[in-house]
């Protein structure tokens, strides 16, 4: 991390698959001054990377809005959630700011580093899961199994997990621990990348934000959030500087020079491409909900997050000074939606799109069902 640009980390917010989603803009290393190539490369390559999980996370979140297995549901943020999550977030931000003040560095990473190895594997494992399915031929004896666990007697019973998965599946786990084994041991910045990635893809894949409303809310209170730990107190850089775990991509400035031994990194936190992603993945099913063939919406906020991360880099290095990139990423995803809304004569419908999750949509399918047979 920098002494002269320090990074600003949310080193924890409340996410469903993560329970960490650093927030943080770019840094570059104190001690060595990168070309002009290499600083171009690095931020491109961020950049790069933090499109990838955004937009086939959007895709991959449509699909899982209707599936029936539970670990492809998705995990539906409510106003409430939203109007809470800064709240939560500030409070776990400062509670590792404390526990790294009273307790010894060292020990606090080692736990952190079994932590996300167990849950960047299974990141890993899930996001490359569709991408097995085409590799492997048809003549491929694929085995289909199921993790059970209910409570209760045979008259009340209930499901506490219900996971289905099959020899695929074992094949991609297998894959992703080894890269787990390998972050373990060495923290190499390719195997931290590919679990960030892991990590930002199910988050936008998994974490669906039920109206346009929330999502408002959300980036709203996250924007005052990332403004105040960052310009506000020194607790988000403290962390930034203790805090080893996969929660942001890196690239290297001095690659040309020093190849994949590289040390001195430029940096993107994971949720400045998580926080906006999932509201650019809810604007994508509200295009496929118009049934107009066509996606407006996803494609408008996604050139505005493309705008929006530029002028961050831009900003940071006209000032020399580490910027909260959801002060330019939330008005740009915010604000270009809904220009083209009011251009389009489609605002209205825009903020009344609401989802209902999974398991109410299946009550509400069964009620109707019922009432019908009646």
């Amino acid at each position: 991390m920098s002494e002269t640009e320090p990074v600003p980390v949310a080193a924890a917010e409340a996410l469903n698959l993560t329970d960490s989603n650093g927030t943080q803009a770019l840094n570059a290393s104190a001690k060595f001054v990168a070309t002009p190539e290499g600083t171009a490369l690095a931020y491109g390559s961020l950049v790069f990377m933090a499109l990838l999980p955004i937009f086939f996370g959007a895709l991959r979140s449509v699909t899982c809005s209707k599936s029936k297995n539970a670990s492809d549901m998705p995990e539906t943020i409510t106003g409430r959630d939203a109007a809470r999550f800064p709240i939560i977030a500030s409070c776990t931000l400062f509670g590792l700011y404390l526990f790294f003040k009273v307790f010894s560095q060292e020990y606090i990473n080692l736990l952190l580093s079994v932590y996300f190895f167990g849950l960047g594997v299974l990141a890993l494992s899930h996001t490359m899961s569709p991408l097995m399915s085409r590799i492997f031929p048809d003549s491929f004896s694929n085995k289909q199994y199921q993790l059970l666990f209910t409570q209760g007697t045979e008259e009340n019973k209930e499901e506490i997990v219900n996971y289905e998965f099959d020899t695929k599946n074992l094949v991609c786990l297998l894959i992703s621990s080894v890269v787990g084994v390998w972050y373990l041991l060495k923290k190499h910045w390719i195997a931290n990348n590919l679990f960030g990635l892991a990590f930002a893809l199910n988050g936008v894949e998994l974490l669906h934000l039920n109206n346009v409303s929330t999502g408002c809310i959300l980036l709203g209170g996250l924007f005052v959030y990332d403004v105040f730990w960052v310009f506000g107190t020194n607790v988000m850089v403290t962390v930034a500087k203790s805090f080893e775990a996969p929660i942001k991509l890196v690239f290297p400035q001095d690659l040309l020079e020093r190849g994949l031994e590289a040390s001195n990194f430029a940096m993107l936190g994971l949720g400045d491409i998580v926080i906006p992603g999932i509201f650019i993945a809810l604007l994508l099913r509200f295009d496929v909900s118009l049934k107009k063939n066509s996606r407006t919406y996803f494609y408008s906020s996604f050139l505005a997050y493309i705008f929006g991360l530029g002028l961050t880099i831009f900003i940071m290095h006209t000032f020399k000074h580490a910027q909260p990139a959801l002060l330019y990423l939330v008005p740009a995803c915010v604000g270009f939606p809904v220009i083209v809304a009011l251009i389009k004569g489609e605002l209205t419908e825009m903020f009344r799109y609401e989802e209902t999750p999974p398991e109410l949509a299946d009550g509400k399918e069964d009620s109707e069902s019922e009432k019908k047979d009646q």
